[in-house]
Order: structure tokens, then C-alpha cells, then sequence
């Protein structure tokens, strides 16, 4: 081998060496004292072994204005590539914070808009690792431009391939906006922060004295505003849950979905169902439960679980068929639907929906929660938006009505009224208007008119009585062919999974249009 070539080989492994020292020592110690990895750890940390292909690592930017000139770094403070997770191929960046504390500025935004091109040419997920102190002010308006051609890529691959946003270090100002638009945002516990406005402008602003972790940290978006989708004790944590997510959904929408390796028979006992719906109807229990023992191994990965607690989304199998869940939680305000949780179920089943993936719902509601606070909240609005998912979503619907389905919640909880492909009831089902009490009191008041004691309370025993034999009850509704099958609980899995698969070839196409417009 020549000098002159042998040169070379080494000018590049220099090069590459500088590359992964990323901003230094000195500050690599930081990221580490701060309990975070460098942008290259994460990415080691997250694919699989020996399988990462990076993108751009010579990038530099060309600012030459406020002494940018005299500093670069190669790469200019992201990492991007391809690699595999489960063996199923992505596509990711990662901030890299010991670079200029992660700022976006043209050469990094161009970095990241190439691999989400590449992602959505090739139908793979795309990952974007979030630690970056917002825009890079020295190159101005073409940061501000950076963001929102990231944002515009975001909302073209949105439905076509998965975007998952894992922050793991600040994220403010319009930096948001890009994890906002994708299908799921995984934050870590008290080293994750999200927000517009920082707790030193809203001071100046409004007044308000507020710390970061309350204003933007894991607790508050998993909790509070809904933002997270999936909240982590620490970075390793959060790897691990998107393996796991990666195992349930497919790579596009472009892709048939693979059945999920389980040895749990579909016909095994499941004797405890009979015993989980309590006798008093006003009694609550743990949907869980029920969701539990009807899935795969128990496994179920539930997506935002502190948010909206009355009710229940999250992906799971049953014989190896992938499902999302949608489940009303009595455990929680009875399982009412209110504003958070219509939007939280909508947004669910609108990703199901894009990527085909068939979805169980568990009903159990006594209907909308009523109040001023709802009301002037714009229940209306918001509720129509889990009518609107259900009645868009051609993917194979299989709905269990296990006790309440009262009034227009019945409906609105994929009816087959919205075309549920296949509605299913517990004996322990009612559907009605509304709760024998409540119903008597109207459609019965001309006459109690005039009786009081104990013969008001006797009447009233009677037409409620009389009311609950009538209604009560699912068998009405499969009269009138309104549910498919009156089924006992401890046939749940093995029948839903029967009616999975005779859905597996379903095709159904909604009118052209450019498309709907739905409530937001």
C-alpha cells in the first residue's frame, strides 16, 4: 500500500475519530453526571448489535456570523442512520446535546429531514431521540426554517410509517411541534422536559412561579396534559418500551401484519372471568382484569396509562393476532367518557386505524360526564371525535358490551350502529337510554304524581324492576340483530379470536373525497 493511500486511510480514520468524540470530554462528563447518554450511546443502546449504518457523520454548518466560523463540529450536533430493532429495520436521529446543547441549526435540520425522506421512500419507522436547547439563535431564520421542514415531513409521513419521539432532555419552544405530530412520545422521569415557554418567560409574561418538571416534565405531560404517551424511570427503561411497541405495530402501512410468537392455547380455562362483574351493577371492577385474561401471556402494553384513567387503550395479541384495546375502566369515574377521554380513545384508534390493526373495545359506560365544566369544555366537540375515529376506521372492529352501554355512549363505543364489523354482550349487558332509576323518574312521573312514603318507594321498586326486566339486558338489542352473539365471559378469548380471523381478509373503502373533517 502507497504512502499517499495509506495517508488517506488514516486522514479518515482521524476524521472519524473526531466525529465520535462528539462535543468533548469535558462535556460528555456532563451528559453523564447529568444521568443521560450521548447521542451515540442511545443509538447503541437502542438497535440491534452491529447493525447501525450512519448518514452524514461530516457534516458541518456553513454560519459563518458571530464566530460560528471558528467552531464546528463533525456531524453539527445529530446523529443519523439506519439500524434494527427485533430485527425490523428503522430509521433514527439523535440529538446530540454535548454539541451546542443539541441547537437545531440548517445543517442539523437537513441531516434529519434526509433520513425521514429516506424512512418514508423505504417504509420504515422513523425515531427521533429529542435533547436540544431549541434553535440555534446564530443562524436565525434558516433554524426557524429547519423546524418547519421537519414538521412538514412529519405531517406527510404521518399514517404512511410510524414516528416515534423519545425525549430525553429539553425540548421547548418550536421543537415541540415535531414530537406533537408523532404517533408516540416516550419521556423520561426527571430528565425529560417539554414545553412552549419556559418558567423564565411565563414568570416575565404572566406572573406565574413555576419549576421545569412541573411545567413540562414526565409527570406533568403523562399525567396532566396527555402529551406522553409512555413515561420511563430512566433512559434504558425507554429503550426497552420501544422494542416492545415495535413488536406490535408494523413497519407501514404498506406492510401485512406478522402474527406474535405465543405459546398461551387459545382454548384455555378462563374461569375467573365469571367471577369479575360484580352482581350490583353499580359496583365497580377492574377492566384490566378482564383485558388480562383474555390476551396473550398477559401482555399488554398500555399507552398512556396515567392520563384520562377512565378508560383504557394499549396493543396486545390473542393467538398471535395483533389488536389494539379500547376499554372503559368502571374502576375510574365509572368509566364515564368525558373530553380527555374521547380524545385520548380517538387518537388511538385513528393510529390503529391507519395501520391496519384490528381492535378489540370492552364497553362498559354509563355515558357522558355530565357539568358545566364538560359542557363549556366542549364535551360536544370532543366526543364526536372518538364517533368520528370509530365510524372512519375500516380496520376489523370486534366490540364486547361486558355491562353498561347507556344513551349515546352506547352508540359512540363502535356500535353496530358505526358498523362494527362484530358486537358481542355478556349476559351482565344493559343497553339503554339510560339507568332503570333514572328512567322510571320520566317516562313513569305521571304516576308516582301524588303517592308518597313508603307506597312512592314501593311503586318505584316496581317499574324499576319492571324496567330491568325490559331492558335491562342485551337480549332486546339481539333481537333486533344489534349485537351478533350473547356470549358467557369465560368464552371471551376464544371466540374473539375466532371472529379476529374470519376478519383477516376484510376490505372495506370509504367514499372519495381528499378527506374527512373531523372535530379538532
Amino acid at each position: 500500500m502507497s504512502d499517499v493511500i495509506e495517508g488517506k486511510r488514516e486522514y479518515l480514520a482521524n476524521l472519524r475519530i473526531e466525529a465520535e468524540e462528539c462535543g468533548g470530554s469535558e462535556r460528555v462528563g456532563k451528559q453523564h453526571k447529568s444521568g443521560k447518554y450521548t447521542a451515540r450511546e442511545r443509538v447503541k443502546r437502542l438497535v440491534d448489535p452491529n447493525t447501525f449504518i450512519e448518514f452524514d457523520k461530516f457534516v458541518t454548518h456553513r454560519c459563518n456570523q458571530f464566530g460560528m466560523e471558528n467552531k464546528k463540529y463533525l456531524g453539527d450536533g445529530v446523529v443519523t442512520g439506519l439500524g434494527e430493532i427485533n430485527g425490523q429495520k428503522i430509521a433514527l436521529y439523535s440529538q446530540d446535546f454535548t454539541c451546542w446543547g443539541g441547537a437545531l441549526g440548517n445543517a442539523h435540520a437537513n441531516k434529519i429531514c434526509k433520513i425521514m425522506d429516506y424512512a418514508l421512500r423505504n417504509r420504515i419507522p422513523i425515531i427521533g431521540i429529542s435533547d436540544s436547547g431549541g434553535a440555534r439563535i446564530q443562524e436565525g431564520v434558516e433554524s426557524l426554517g429547519g423546524y418547519a421542514e421537519i414538521f412538514y415531513r412529519n405531517v406527510k409521513c404521518s399514517g404512511v410509517i410510524p414516528q416515534l419521539s423519545l425525549i430525553m432532555g429539553p425540548c421547548a419552544g418550536g421543537a415541540v411541534y415535531s414530537p406533537a405530530i408523532t404517533d408516540f412520545v416516550f419521556m423520561v422521569e426527571k430528565s425529560s422536559y417539554m414545553f412552549v415557554t419556559g418558567p423564565e418567560v411565563i414568570k416575565t409574561v404572566t406572573h406565574e412561579e413555576v419549576t421545569k418538571e412541573d411545567l413540562g416534565g414526565a409527570k406533568a405531560h403523562s399525567e396532566i396534559s396527555g402529551v406522553s404517551s409512555f413515561t420511563c424511570k430512566d433512559e434504558d427503561d425507554c429503550f426497552e418500551r420501544v422494542r416492545e411497541l415495535l413488536q406490535f405495530i408494523p413497519p407501514s402501512n404498506f406492510s401485512k401484519t406478522t402474527k406474535k410468537w405465543t405459546s398461551d392455547p387459545v382454548s384455555r380455562e378462563n374461569s375467573k372471568l365469571k367471577h369479575v362483574i360484580p352482581d350490583n351493577p353499580k359496583k365497580p371492577y377492574d377492566m384490566r382484569e378482564i383485558i388480562l385474561d383474555i390476551i396473550d401471556d398477559g401482555n399488554f402494553l398500555e399507552v398512556q396509562r396515567d392520563y384520562a384513567k377512565n378508560i383504557i387503550v394499549g396493543f396486545s395479541s390473542i393467538g398471535g393476532i395483533k389488536i389494539g384495546i379500547v376499554a372503559n375502566q368502571p374502576a375510574h369515574l365509572a368509566g364515564v367518557l368525558d373530553i380527555d377521554s374521547s380524545v385520548k380513545a380517538a387518537r388511538f384508534v385513528r393510529f390503529c386505524d391507519a395501520f391496519d390493526i384490528p381492535i378489540l373495545t370492552l364497553v362498559d359506560v354509563p355515558g357522558f360526564l355530565p357539568g358545566t365544566h364538560q359542557e363549556f369544555g366542549g364535551i360536544i366537540k370532543h366526543g364526536s371525535k372518538l364517533l368520528y375515529a370509530f365510524s372512519e376506521a375500516t380496520t376489523p372492529l370486534v366490540t364486547v358490551i361486558t355491562r353498561k352501554a347507556y344513551g349515546g355512549a352506547y352508540d359512540v363505543m363502535a356500535s353496530k350502529h358505526i358498523r362494527a364489523d362484530v358486537n358481542l354482550a355478556y349476559p351482565s349487558a344493559e343497553i339503554a337510554v339510560m339507568g332503570a332509576e333514572g328512567a322510571v323518574n320520566i317516562v313513569f312521573r305521571k304516576e308516582l304524581v301524588g303517592l308518597e312514603g313508603e307506597e312512592l318507594e314501593e311503586k318505584r321498586k316496581e317499574l324499576v324492576s319492571s324496567y330491568e326486566k325490559e331492558f335491562a339486558n342485551p337480549y332486546k338489542a339481539a333481537e333486533l340483530g344489534y349485537l351478533d352473539n350473547i356470549i358467557f365471559p369465560e368464552e371471551t378469548r376464544e371466540i374473539v379470536y375466532k371472529y379476529f380471523c374470519s376478519l383477516e381478509h376484510k376490505r372495506h373503502y370509504l367514499p372519495k373525497r381528499k378527506h374527512g373533517n373531523i372535530q379538532l
